[in-house]
């Protein structure tokens, strides 16, 4: 604005004077207004508008904030001014780096996009995009081009049916920008033609004499045969990158995950390639290739010179959500890494072995959650679990709850299917495996705002299990069936209730919601609903075995069989170890608060209750668990003393499940390694209690912290004397 005000009658400027317009020095009437000004008044002329006023001031994040400072009115005048020249430079060799450079800089916006900012302001600053045919005298930029926005169309179209773009709401606008120019469907075609172009150049230039070259009849890339081989291989390894990427993306979208074997061996390509772009940017820093010398940590470009043909603002007027103000690019170091990760982050998905059983998809989702992969590779990942309505878009999902439930297949073509409760119920389910695709904090939010409808169906599925069968006694096979199959439903949702539950509480940790001085009743809260987690799941393995309908028999008969049924299944016991952790864990902070008075809470601005209506809130309006609110908090941890914690010692109990289970998992890997860590938190925590209560709780040079350095959510306790 102030170059605006400041500039003179004969100065160029984006918006020319004309009859009706003529620039004026308006600085003094400003002053002047400004000094007569008071709070909250304000002098505009008559076009002001309220989206005008607030792109003219930063007020919010860069992602969000709509500047208005723009180099070139059009991409007509940028086009005009030499923004964006064609050819770059008459110098082969300088147009060659050049298009090197470009290649790097879209690969930064690239990764920025990626990571939340808009299409607009990152990729499409290129202004070579934004005139398609523009570049078609050029075949390798063209050709370079057109894979770009191919590539821009496939990432929109998958976030864009996924929905997980809600989280990064800027990712899939696209502005009318030219995302599918005519011909970009030929993109890899006119790319292998260059790319084999570039290849016979690389082999002539290789070759060891003259003649032998000159029977290769090409023209080099750029007169300097020591620098050829250099700029051929930058290029080759760049466009071999895009086009491998491309057909990831391709691949993957295949239904039924049909594609994803051959999306594995195209990523490994992608890594290749990326490895040689790593190598190749020591060569293009060199001086041989007469690059820049300064550091390039923070550059965008392997040479770490200033790319031509970019202007982030350049399509500020082209529609109104757009933000232009300047944002800071991902370096090109960091867009390399980014790559490297989301191909690492793809291939988990495509080495997914498509496991039909729902346990077996929830576990894969959570533990893919902990490398904490971007939106573009959870993206992929809910599209693959949720196809028209079916998992995999193949299973059912009544097929897939009744296998969870515990019943055999025979069940999966039953009329039950058709209830509309049990088809509410799938959406249910449908609804949850996207939700655990989303990112950690929105994740959270829906799984709290879940759980009421997943306590609600399970209400409205046991009122119709009621008026189906009320309370008589005989009923045909046909009818004994659909009861089976309702009482086993209805257990497994509970079941799958007080999971989510959980996971709404286990995020807190990973989100870093909560202080210490919250610990406590969170631990507490964890310990109920992982009791009853392992109740239901207990129960429904007791129903899929059998033994949750055996008749009365005779005594000795029945004590047989509770002694063969009093062996808990591992699962069950590695629940078990969970609730040892977490019910030790809440008693050692009670006793700490009662005895050390350490991890109170600060009761400033909220006291202890409401914080933790604040944390529970969600939880208890789905009755979770059902008969737990505050008072039974306080009833459990206010006598809470190291004399009653250490006499009934929880850790030594975790310790020794953990033990006893190991063997029962040493064919799952991810289970068994869950196993070390929880052994490893109760081990030191044991070892932590025995050494208070043997310096004494009122040792006043005692101090004890708490840190995550064994598990992400069981703290590990660390005693230091001053």
């Amino acid at each position: 604005m102030d170059l605006l005000l400041h500039q003179s009658p004969n100065q160029s400027s984006s918006i020319p004077a004309t009859e009706d317009t003529v620039w004026a020095d308006v600085s003094p009437l400003l002053d002047a207004a400004c000094a007569d000004l008071r709070d909250g008044e304000l002098i505009h002329g008559d076009n002001f508008n309220l989206y005008a006023a607030m792109s003219a001031l930063e007020i919010m994040d860069p992602k969000m904030d709509s500047g208005m400072v723009s180099n070139y009115y059009s991409v007509d005048e940028a086009i005009e001014n030499g923004a964006a020249p064609l050819p770059i430079s008459n110098n082969k060799t300088v147009d060659i780096q050049c298009i090197i450079d470009i290649i790097d800089h879209l690969m930064a916006c690239e990764a920025t996009w990626h990571r939340g900012h808009s299409l607009a302001q990152t990729v499409f600053s290129c202004i070579y995009l934004l005139k398609p045919d523009r570049t078609s005298p050029h075949a390798l930029l063209h050709s370079y081009c057109k894979i770009i926005r191919a590539t821009c169309k496939a990432v929109v179209s998958v976030v864009s049916d996924a929905r997980t773009h809600e989280e990064e709401d800027l990712f899939i606008m696209t502005y009318g920008l030219p995302l599918n120019a005519e011909g970009d469907e030929k993109c890899l075609s006119l790319l292998n033609a260059v790319e084999e172009t570039i290849y016979r150049q690389l082999r002539a230039c290789k070759a060891p004499s003259p003649k032998q070259r000159a029977l290769e009849d090409i023209e080099q890339l750029q007169p300097y045969i020591d620098l050829e081989e250099g700029y051929c291989k930058a290029l080759l390894c760049r466009l071999r990158f895009r086009k491998h990427f491309f057909h990831v993306l391709t691949c993957m979208r295949r239904p039924q995950g049909r594609g994803l074997e051959l999306a594995r061996k195209h990523i490994a390509s992608c890594l290749t390639e990326l490895d040689f772009i790593n190598k190749s940017a020591e060569c293009l820093r060199s001086g041989t290739f007469g690059t820049c010398e300064e550091d390039i940590d923070d550059k965008t470009t392997a040479s770490g010179c200033q790319p031509v043909g970019f202007d982030a603002s350049i399509n500020a007027r082209l529609s109104a959500p757009t933000p232009p103000r300047a944002i800071k690019l991902l370096s090109w170091k960091k867009a390399v890494n980014y790559f490297v990760k989301l191909l690492h982050d793809l291939d988990i998905i495509c080495s997914y072995s498509l496991d039909p059983s729902l346990e077996g998809v929830l576990r894969f989702v959570v533990n893919f959650q902990r490398s904490q992969p971007d939106l573009v590779a959870r993206a992929h990942l809910q599209i693959l679990l949720a196809q028209e309505g079916k998992l995999y878009g193949r299973d059912p999902m009544f097929a897939v709850i009744t296998k969870a439930a515990g019943l055999p297949d025979i069940v999966k073509n039953h009329d039950i299917q058709k209830n509309e409760y049990v088809v509410q119920l799938g959406q249910l389910v449908i609804n949850l495996l996207k939700i655990l695709c989303t990112n950690a904090a929105w994740q959270r939010r829906k799984l709290g705002k879940i759980l009421q409808d997943w306590r609600v169906i399970y209400v409205q599925l046991e009122l119709a299990f009621r008026r189906e069968f009320g309370e008589a006694a005989n009923y045909s096979n046909e009818e004994n069936l659909s009861m089976k199959i309702f009482q086993h439903i209805l257990v497994w949702v509970e079941e799958q209730t007080y999971w989510i539950a959980s996971r709404f509480l286990i995020l807190g940790f990973e989100l870093e919601l909560y202080s210490p001085s919250e610990y406590c009743m969170v631990y507490w809260y964890t310990y109920v609903l992982l009791v009853k987690l392992a109740e239901k799941s207990h129960l429904r393995m007791a129903l899929s075995s059998g033994s949750g309908k055996r008749k009365a028999k005779k005594k000795k008969d029945s004590a047989k069989d509770l002694a063969r049924e009093s062996r808990i299944p591992p699962l069950i016991m590695f629940l078990q170890c969970h609730i040892c952790l977490a019910e030790g864990l809440t008693m050692m902070l009670a006793a700490l608060r009662n005895e050390l008075n350490v991890f109170q809470s600060p009761g400033h601005y909220n006291t202890e209750h409401e914080r933790f209506i604040q944390h529970f809130e969600l939880l208890q309006n789905a009755c979770l668990p059902d008969q737990f609110p505050y008072p039974s908090y306080k009833e459990s941890t206010t006598y809470a003393r190291f004399s009653t914690v250490i006499m009934y010692n929880n850790f030594k109990d975790a310790q020794k499940i953990a033990k006893e289970i190991k063997s029962s998992f040493s064919s799952d890997p991810e289970r068994l390694a869950e196993i070390r860590r929880l052994e490893q938190v109760a081990e030191h925590n044991a070892v932590a209690l025995n050494v208070i209560c043997r310096l004494g709780p009122a040792d006043p040079s005692l101090k004890v912290s708490f840190e995550f350095s064994h598990h992400p959510f069981f703290a590990t306790a660390v005693v230091k004397r001053n």
